[in-house]
């Protein structure tokens, strides 16, 4: 191994960070020697292939050290030219400022700190139930790989770093190998501020084997990483201990290396030290091209012999074969609409209850899906009942046991869901404590990966809990992320309608947001108006004219809707009720069909939401009002909380008479 090749890497780092003016060139100079020798003498990947599944997986936890990516992904053969680390930061660029994972060889986006590392885990886990669901004695050609990743200071600081690194201890996910960039600098200064733990003792307490070396020894490197591949049983972390910006006379160990410029005459400095001519920016020395070049070498029968592997398991194994390709391609059954529509109850009942009996019938058609809970799937009813557990050895169960960790949830999940092999992986809790998992969420937005999120107990009517556990802001908010589609059904057939949806949503996450109370079965008086569930409204009961006035809602208040509208027809008043599971998915239509719900000019529009009313106001621009919560909960039972706060059909029924009165409306 050659000195020179690490050596390329941190210099083209602080040449494009230097050209950029802007960027973190301390982590891929410190860590330049763990990424010359894993990625000329380890990994296997195939950049005419990115998508081989036999392949490494490679993720960058620290983000911010995306220069050392760039320039690996480069030299690797994967279509990143010179000119694109010389954009690096720019406008339309394929090397932005953070890893994204649409480029060709970037297995996830990271940036948020310790989200990297949660995301690897959940690859491990995902490669493991491959293995469990595909290999044999006779072949075994899935999750016969690693999964290795880069974290620093600040990602095992995070709390969900803690919280996945447990669950991978526990799990045994000896297929993943971190390496720990122990640098002992933050932003801030010397790690000591803030940070005087032991990790490696922390990380043999979760049950990983810990190996100490010198980062910047490329022997110890090689050795640490056979050693962690021979381990059966448990994860591995490397603690490498290296010097931030390594190389450079005056910047090296320093806070300022970790996210500008070094500057140009230091950098001028750094290249004279490294026995690279100071003048030059962007130099690949012959030595470095030939060593990738030679491991690709190496690769390439691997991967050749894979393939070869793999059509013959498609020769003897043909239903395995079809089975595989099915779930790869997310290929439903034609008539999985009418599976689920048969098996439907037709009772009133809470929707998370009626989640819990779809999933079961999902169970038998979509083997893909995978999941679980923060420990709440009794309350979620998110347990799939003849799944089988996922455990220590036992990679063969759909149903997870995350423990009491949302935020690792979350951040697991997209690890899962982009690993491939078509797991579509789900995960449930309160959706008061989606606010925990929140960023994790953000992400699978930002990446477009199929996540499903299973949020109960959707509002004050969870009750006598009180306020800590009665989400109030949570439901707009999560409107707010792009990219997700929040839904939350009224009853049986919209929950129904909700998991097609958020099955056949492979450009995103999905939140479903079910309730613990008891939600009427909706007599639809336009039967056809279902099939418009996907545009995020439809009408549930219309007029033969022009209505009088327009009652929407969402969730268990559509039934309120519905019985007030009952109300005021007793008086000569013609009301349309409107279901909106997706505020957002409705407001995305085009203007015709949002015209068709709601026409704009003088007819009055209440809308009724057990939530902020925030927002709600976009729907239309017509006079009327917005019945929701505007402040936190309490604690007493979900009924008398209806009577207090306005959430029962008589209160609404009063409430659009108070509007109407004041608007010296008349009702006929």
């Amino acid at each position: 191994m050659s000195k020179r090749t690490a050596d390329t890497l941190r210099l083209l780092a602080a040449d494009m960070v230097e050209k950029a003016q802007s960027g973190h060139p301390g982590l891929p100079m410190g860590m330049a020697d763990c990424a010359a020798v894993l990625w000329t003498k380890f990994l296997r990947l195939n950049p005419a292939d990115p998508d081989w599944p036999g392949r490494d997986r490679f993720v960058m936890s620290g983000g911010h050290g995306s220069a050392l990516l760039y320039g690996l992904l480069h030299l690797a053969g994967y279509g990143i030219t010179l000119d694109d680390l010389k954009a690096f930061r720019q406008w339309g660029s394929v090397t932005p400022g953070h890893p994204e994972r649409e480029i060709p060889g970037v297995e996830t986006t990271t940036g948020p700190l310790g989200q990297g590392l949660a995301n690897a885990v959940g690859m491990a886990m995902a490669a493991g139930m491959a293995a469990a669901r595909w290999n044999d004695e006779t072949f075994s050609l899935f999750g016969d790989h690693y999964i290795y990743c880069f974290c620093g200071d600040g990602d095992l600081m995070e709390g969900v770093s803690h919280e996945a690194s447990s669950l991978a201890g526990h799990l045994g996910l000896d297929r993943l190998i971190c390496f720990y960039d122990n640098n002992g600098i933050t932003i801030d200064g010397k790690t000591d501020l803030t940070f005087s733990e032991n990790v490696a003792m922390r990380y043999r307490a979760y049950g990983w084997q810990v190996l100490e070396i010198d980062g910047h020894d490329q022997e110890q490197i090689e050795r640490a990483i056979l050693e962690a591949q021979k381990e059966k049983g448990k994860p591995s972390l490397i603690v490498a201990r290296t010097h931030i910006a390594f190389g450079s006379p005056n910047r090296q160990d320093t806070p300022e290396a970790h996210g500008s410029p070094l500057g140009g005459e230091e950098l001028r400095l750094t290249k004279e030290k490294l026995g690279f001519p100071p003048d030059r920016s962007f130099y690949i020395p012959e030595e470095a091209k030939k060593e990738f070049a030679g491991h690709a070498g190496k690769v390439k029968p691997e991967y050749d012999a894979w393939q070869l592997r793999y059509r013959e398991w498609q020769e003897k194994h043909p239903e395995a074969y079809r089975a595989y390709v099915g779930q790869v391609s997310k290929i439903f059954p034609e008539d999985l609409r009418e599976h689920l529509l048969s098996g439907l109850k037709n009772k009133d009942n809470s929707t998370r209850a009626h989640s819990g009996n779809i999933l079961q019938t999902l169970e038998k058609n979509i083997p893909g899906l995978v999941g679980g809970s923060a420990d709440l799937a009794g309350s979620n009813k998110t347990t799939l009942k003849q799944g089988g557990d996922l455990s220590r050895g036992n990679f063969k169960g759909r149903n997870i046991h995350f423990g009491i960790r949302e935020f690792a949830m979350g951040a697991i999940l997209n690890g899962i869901s982009l690993y491939g092999c078509g797991f579509i992986p789900f995960g449930g809790t309160f959706l008061v404590f989606s606010d925990y998992m929140r960023s994790a969420i953000r992400m699978a937005a930002l990446m477009k990966v199929q996540v499903i999120y299973v949020f109960t107990h959707d509002s004050i009517f969870v009750g006598e809990d009180g306020p800590t556990h009665q989400p109030v802001e949570q439901l707009m908010s999560l409107r707010l992320i792009p990219g997700l589609t929040v839904l939350r059904p009224a009853d049986e057939r919209e929950t129904m309608e909700s998991w097609i949806t958020a099955l056949e949503n492979r450009e995103g996450p999905t939140a479903i947001v079910l309730t613990r109370q008891t939600c009427p079965e909706q007599l639809r008086e336009r039967p056809d108006g279902i099939q418009h569930f996907k545009r995020g409204a439809y009408i549930v009961k219309d007029t033969s004219g022009t209505p009088d006035m327009i009652l929407a809602g969402s969730g268990s208040e559509l039934s309120l809707c519905a019985e007030a509208a009952g109300m005021l027809a007793s008086e000569g008043c013609a009301a349309r009720v409107v279901s909106v599971p997706s505020y957002e998915t409705f407001l995305q239509q085009d203007e015709a069909y949002r015209e068709s719900l709601f026409p704009t000019g003088n007819i009055p529009v209440f809308i009724v939401e057990a939530g902020r009313t925030l927002g709600w106001r976009e729907i239309t621009g017509n006079p009327g009002r917005v019945i929701g919560m505007d402040r936190f909960g309490s604690s007493a039972p979900g009924e008398e909380l209806a009577e207090k706060f306005g959430f029962t059909a008589k209160a609404v029924y009063h409430s659009i008479k108070a509007w109407l009165d004041k608007a010296e409306r008349k009702l006929v």
